[in-house]
């Protein structure tokens, strides 16, 4: 071993120890008679000490051919330090060098190897491996590392069997696009990349594995953003012989867990959501439900006042923020534009200040709204009354499409939860959201599609409106939210040939195709299929949660960047024209 400890270990019960360290050289202080060095590895820094005159003229010599991220052995005697840092773990001690032997030597790294560096995201992911040696990035990995080690901990303990599945495997055109690989040896056929192990789970329930896991890596096709990776890891799971509530019980016990072990904190029993109701009340089937500001409907109040704006909506609906009557002009001209923004795409709001009597000037109080042309101070009060808001709040309205409305207003709701700093990265606020619709509507196809996937089963009671209503068929699926981000999903799958046959018949899918994509799991399922269902939780997201932040690239050794390249290796790239004829393939240029 080129080390007796590592740079993060050594304390004040160590001094006078001869040790032997070995690491990059994080900085150098040469103060003509001291020179010190930081010390780095994964586990910490550790100052190393050179005094001119007593420490070896050798030793002294070479101090001074260090550069940053120099690898060295250091050899010494542990003693403790004058001037004591208590923000490292090694801070009560250092080392009086009686040896270095440089390892290694290095380039001058192109951004500061600190905590706070001063790379950019693009120069930082082309020299990863330099990124990586950063304590931020280090305690990323540190925390993912934890998470999939108490994951599994957790599912062994509940009898779960971690079994890996193919990553060469069959495209279906459901979901989104395939990564797909040709075929050297099956000329003009191609494997596609999973983007779940869905049917193989499946498999595996019909084969008697009543519980199978799996860390996986799946593959998605898809435009890119700070919570999406072109390759994902889930944490992938089914169970045989259960029904919705036995699957939540039990996932809410490994959330649970994790919370408890890794972070700490003792989470409550997890609320359950219907669909319906996120959406009536948060606009969103993933609320952040760490702050109020439930949605309140108005029509009743609004409508059929005059207000051609408000008469002409499907619904008009509104919020209460808390405290915010005082908001100026400017600050509410400033949501005005925020809400009109292309990507949010509202027309336009109404406020309504519940002005306390102070704030009015009169004895009484009074409300202050955009629209006062339009409603009097009884219509105004009907609609703070329709809303239970108080004194000093404030009241934003939007109107318009129904489903695009709600939408606008969620992200209007986000964004006062941002401005009022209501959205602690320190509080955690897990639900379920249940009972989603089997199918939705996609207007570029012209036809139903899986919300989830075409395996999940609907709600045995709803199953005959499939011919007459298949928008308002419910499925047994579930989301596991936390603080406004979908962690994962699943469901109670199909285990009747005959009802998944149905099922993709309704997805547009005639028999023979049915059979050509999907026969290798409609012939299973006449080998008595149990019944299962499951979940998957990304593991990306979930490790990027519990650290904080939004993005999960920092949580990912070797992640891509928006165009989906590693521009560490320059991946994608062009391959050998000898390689291209070998798989039968041509690139047009």
């Amino acid at each position: 071993m080129l080390r007796s400890h590592t740079c993060g270990e050594l304390k004040i019960e160590d001094v006078n120890k001869e040790v032997t360290l070995s690491g990059w050289v994080q900085k150098v202080r040469d103060k003509g008679g001291l020179i010190w060095i930081d010390l780095r590895d994964r586990y910490g820094i550790t100052q190393l000490l050179i005094e001119e005159g007593r420490s070896d003229n050798s030793v002294v010599e070479a101090a001074r051919k260090l550069g940053r991220e120099f690898v060295i052995k250091a050899s010494g005697k542990v003693i403790e330090r004058e001037s004591k840092n208590p923000n490292i773990l090694t801070g009560s001690i250092e080392i009086d060098l009686t040896g270095i032997e440089i390892l290694n030597a290095s380039l001058t790294p192109p951004f500061t190897i600190e905590d706070n560096t001063d790379g950019g995201e693009e120069l930082r992911m082309k020299y990863r491996y330099l990124d990586l040696r950063r304590q931020p990035l280090r305690k990323n990995l540190e925390l993912r590392n934890r998470l999939s080690i108490e994951t599994r901990k957790y599912l062994d303990g509940q009898k779960f069997f971690e079994i890996e599945t193919p990553y060469l495997i069959k495209s279906t055109p459901e979901g989104a696009r395939d990564f797909v690989v040709p075929s050297r040896m099956n000329e003009g056929q191609f494997y596609a990349l999973p983007q779940s192990p869905q049917t193989f789970k499946q498999l595996l329930m019909v084969a008697g594995y009543d519980r199978y896991y799996q860390l996986v890596k799946c593959f998605r096709d898809e435009d890119l953003r700070a919570d999406r990776q072109p390759e994902f890891t889930q944490i992938d799971c089914e169970m045989a012989f259960v029904e919705q509530d036995d699957i939540l019980s039990t996932f809410e016990g490994m959330v649970k867990y994790l919370f408890k072990t890794v972070k700490g904190i003792d989470c409550a029993e997890l609320p359950r959501m219907d669909y319906a109701d996120a959406m009536k009340y948060y606009g969103s089937d993933k609320p952040d439900i760490r702050f109020g500001m439930k949605f309140v409907e108005l029509n009743d109040v609004a409508k059929n006042k005059g207000f051609q704006i408000f008469d002409d909506a499907e619904l008009v609906v509104g919020i209460v923020v808390e405290g915010c009557a005082d908001y100026t002009r400017k600050q509410l001209d400033k949501l005005t534009d925020f809400v009109r923004k292309p990507q949010i795409g509202a027309k336009g709001m109404i406020y309504v200040k519940c002005l306390s009597a102070e704030q009015a000037g009169n004895g009484d109080g009074s409300f202050k709204s955009s629209v006062d042309k339009f409603f009097d101070q009884q219509a105004l009060k009907e609609w703070a009354d329709k809303m239970r808001a108080k004194s000093g709040d404030l009241i934003l309205v939007l109107s318009g499409e129904t489903e695009k409305v709600r939408k606008q207003l969620s992200e209007l709701r986000l964004e006062m939860g941002n401005q009022l700093e209501l959205r602690k990265s320190g509080v955690f606020a897990p639900l379920w959201v249940v009972d989603f619709p089997l199918l939705e509507w996609d207007e570029d196809s012209g036809r139903y599609h899986a919300m989830h996937h075409p395996f999940t089963s609907p709600k045995p009671e709803d199953i005959d409106m499939l011919d007459t209503k298949p928008g308002e068929v419910r499925a047994n699926a579930y989301d596991l939210v936390i603080n406004g981000v979908e962690i994962g999903g699943g469901s109670i799958r199909i285990h009747d040939r005959d009802l998944q046959k149905l099922m993709l018949k309704h997805l547009g899918f005639t028999d023979k195709e049915a059979q050509d994509q999907f026969g290798f799991l409609l012939n299973a399922f006449e080998y008595g299929a149990p019944p299962h269902g499951g979940i998957a939780l990304g593991f990306d997201r979930l490790a990027a949660l519990f650290g904080g932040q939004d993005s999960i690239r920092d949580f990912i050794a070797f992640p891509k960047n928006n165009s989906g390249r590693d521009i560490m290796i320059d991946s994608p790239s062009v391959i050998a024209d000898e390689q291209l004829d070998e798989l039968k393939l041509k690139v047009v240029k």
